[in-house]
């Protein structure tokens, strides 16, 4: 072997090579994350889960454990009837309506081409006009 090297050895050079371009393509083909897309709602469990969580502080004010929160939710969770988790179920389904009107809207604007953030400010910006006018001439009167 002259250039000190066997074939096993240029392989696993070659495969080293090739292996960071390839992770490196997979990051930059992910798309952005848009921050005006309406956040998914949560589910039964979890709207259960925001109020549990505050019952739990004030029953185990120690307790500093997320992990402790989550098991004793969990478990409450599973050994509750149906028609004790009907009013959390109603909740998560409101949560969920009000979720898919807010991604027509959203769709519909990304369809058109305009920008959520151009409508917010022109609507803001008119009532912050009225509420300054109207400031004015409580005053001026």
């Amino acid at each position: 072997m002259k250039g000190g090297k066997s074939k096993s050895d240029t392989r696993n050079a070659k495969l080293s090579v090739n292996k960071k371009p390839a992770k490196a393509g997979r990051k930059s083909g992910k798309a952005a994350k848009d921050p005006n897309k309406p956040k998914r709602p949560a589910s039964a469990f979890f709207v259960f889960m925001e109020e549990f969580r505050e019952q739990y502080k004030k029953d185990h004010p120690k307790n500093k454990s997320v992990a402790a929160v989550g098991k004793a939710g969990g478990e409450k969770w599973k050994s509750m009837s149906e028609a004790d988790k009907a009013p959390y179920v109603a909740k998560a389904e409101k949560r969920k309506v009000e979720y898919e009107k807010d991604m027509k809207n959203y769709n519909r604007r990304q369809a058109e081409g305009t920008k959520p953030e151009e409508e917010e400010e022109s609507e803001k910006s008119m009532s912050e006009v009225n509420d300054e006018d109207d400031d004015e001439e409580g005053s001026g009167g």
